[in-house]
């Protein structure tokens, strides 16, 4: 079936289109190449264009593929399923255009955005000499693909679709869940909604054994006033930010072992350094940023990694209480940003009893499971899509084929 289907290039499929943008309004909105990732759009907002910048001049339309120019391998891209007249976007987005008699635009877009294509681009981008990793349509349009007849096309766009629709409504859920969690925290410990509850008269609606973890009344301390019998610690007090190790990057690519940096994740390693779940604290390059690991895991020498102390052992109340903490203004004397950990451990933290620390993490843990086990669905999706796309436009693999391989892999 699929050695029938012709290879054409992308240039005899589709157009790049620079159709300067007729400015009719005072406002507009405007997408530069960090507005978009991963085939969305990140905001709608109109804002006056004599403020934009002189690279906002590009007209679009709906069907559009909007490409980063530069480092194609970030996701700086998106698909237009809107009707665009009010939006104008940066020259340095490519807006490729498909020949809808020859091409549907979704298969076009999942064809370009497949890890392969955007690898290749990578490598020529990095082939090219100048300040940033860039491409060219010249260079996208030279790219071959196997072109079923325009029926198959929709079926392969469809089923691609599918998942990433599940991969999306996975995302989405573990937005509102980790929202949920984080208001929680706010509530019990920085707002303390049930000990206003209490000291008013008020049921705090609650389980009784979770309302006895509330006292009732506030007394005065260094922080202002504070739920009575809370106590005022010192983070070092509560727990030891261990420095990371190293570890090249040679060593990053192969492994089921997640390896952090400053920044979050930049790779997997054949060996844990430290056992999960735990917290990654960014040390130097993104200084203070607090990461998540559900499982074992590997932190470089630019993160510190959280070892908590016998007075608060509870993770999930440690990860948002630095949060809430400025750790980046915590700088260390170097050339490159850094936290200086001395300074940081001096910093005040509010601690409950340990009983609600106790009740905390176990209403919590239940949504941080939810939202690991949702991360490694979508990652399997995700790694089942970029293995099945090759095989699907070139016909190697039907689609009911690998509706099936999916269903006995999540």
């Amino acid at each position: 079936m699929g050695s029938e289907w012709p290879k054409i290039k992308v240039g005899d499929l589709a157009d790049s289109i620079s159709d300067t943008h007729c400015f009719g309004k005072d406002h507009l909105v405007f997408l530069n190449t960090s507005d978009v990732a991963f085939g969305k759009v990140l905001h709608h907002t109109y804002t006056a264009i004599h403020n934009w910048p002189g690279q906002a001049k590009k007209s679009i339309q709906k069907d559009d593929i909007l490409f980063s120019e530069i480092r194609p391998a970030n996701g700086r891209w998106a698909y237009i399923d809107f009707e665009a007249e009010d939006y104008v976007v940066s020259t340095k987005l490519m807006v490729i255009r498909s020949k809808i008699n020859r091409i549907h635009p979704r298969f076009l877009y999942h064809f370009l955005t497949s890890s392969k294509t955007t690898s290749w681009l990578q490598h020529l981008a990095e082939s090219r000499s100048g300040t940033f990793p860039q491409i060219t349509f010249d260079q996208v349009a030279d790219l071959e693909l196997v072109l079923p007849p325009i029926a198959i096309q929709l079926k392969i766009s469809s089923f691609l679709d599918t998942l990433n629709d599940k991969i999306e409504l996975n995302r989405k859920m573990n937005e509102t869940l980790e929202a949920m969690t984080r208001s929680l925290f706010k509530s019990w410990f920085v707002d303390f909604d049930h000990v206003h509850s209490k000291v008013a008269g008020r049921d705090p609606s609650l389980p009784k054994h979770i309302a006895d973890l509330f006292p009732d009344s506030f007394e005065d301390s260094e922080l202002g006033e504070i739920p009575k019998g809370w106590k005022v610690k010192q983070l070092g007090e509560l727990l030891e930010l261990a420095y990371g190790k190293a570890l090249k990057s040679d060593n990053r690519q192969h492994g089921i072992v997640p390896v952090y940096g400053s920044n979050g994740q930049v790779g997997w390693h054949d060996e844990k350094l430290v056992a999960g779940p735990g917290i990654v604290v960014g040390r130097k390059g993104n200084p203070g940023i607090i990461t998540w690991s559900p499982t074992d895991f590997f932190p470089i020498d630019t993160t510190f990694y959280v070892i908590p102390k016998d007075s608060c052992r509870d993770l999930h109340f440690l990860f948002y209480a630095l949060q809430m903490h400025n750790l980046a203004s915590i700088g260390a004397d170097s050339a490159v940003p850094g936290l200086n950990r001395n300074l940081a451990y001096m910093s005040k933290q509010l601690v409950p009893p340990t009983r609600a620390l106790e009740e905390f993490g176990q209403l919590v843990r239940v949504n941080f499971e939810r939202i690991h086990q949702s991360n490694e669905e979508s990652n399997t999706l995700a790694a089942l899509r970029d293995a099945l796309l090759p095989k699907l436009i070139s016909g190697e693999l039907r689609i009911k084929d690998a509706e099936r391989f999916i269903e006995r892999s999540i």
